[in-house]
């Protein structure tokens, strides 16, 4: 199974996640991201890839979990 890890120590919550992908993340009013979807499902996939490969700080990774 997919998850999507995030790295809260180069998270910015310059919204490059929300704006690729706004029903799986949100940054609120303080710049907080929140992860809405932790495990994408097979129809979501192709969005997390590109958050992931749109974070400018690289703060978001997806992992194989067994």
């Amino acid at each position: 199974m997919i998850r999507i890890k995030v790295n809260r120590d180069l998270c910015e919550g310059n919204a490059a996640c929300q704006r690729t992908a706004p029903e799986m993340f949100h940054v609120d009013e303080q710049d907080v991201m929140h992860l809405l979807v932790e495990h994408p499902s097979e129809a979501q996939m192709e969005k997390a890839k590109a958050a992931v490969r749109r974070c400018p700080k690289r703060a978001l990774s997806l992992v194989d979990e067994p």
